[in-house]
């Protein structure tokens, strides 16, 4: 199962940039935004916490009507499981969030157990 993206979303992707410890997220939410660069730290205003992005390759050029580079970000907003473990996403996700882990370059993330944070069912009384 995956996000909203497909794998022919990031074609020119050469590396994934991480600025927070994926180990401790159980999901983060990817988007494409643009981007005025192929590389470094894009510009990420007022969608939440920025915790990753995808540089580009040298190959890659801009959209034609924007004139910008389309980037792959991955972020957090307050309300996400990590700062509200006990909020709306408490358990699934949003429908753009993917497991970090399963996230590669040229490579959307996808939903798992963990980013989905399934409740187990309870043990049957007596059992």
């Amino acid at each position: 199962m995956s996000s909203l993206l497909t794998d022919s979303d990031v074609t020119g992707e050469v590396k994934i940039i991480w600025l927070e410890d994926i180990e401790t997220l159980e999901y983060v939410r990817q988007a494409v935004h643009g981007s005025p660069y192929r590389v470094g730290k894009p510009p990420f205003d007022g969608l939440g916490r920025l915790v990753g992005y995808a540089e580009l390759s040298r190959t890659v050029t801009r959209d034609p009507e924007t004139s910008l580079f389309r980037r792959r970000v991955f972020y957090l907003v307050p309300h996400d499981r990590d700062s509200a473990p006990n909020g709306d996403y408490r358990t699934g996700s949003p429908g753009e969030a993917v497991d970090p882990r399963t996230v590669g370059a040229r490579r959307v993330g996808e939903k798992t157990e963990r980013s989905q944070r399934r409740a187990i069912a309870p043990a049957p009384a007596g059992a």
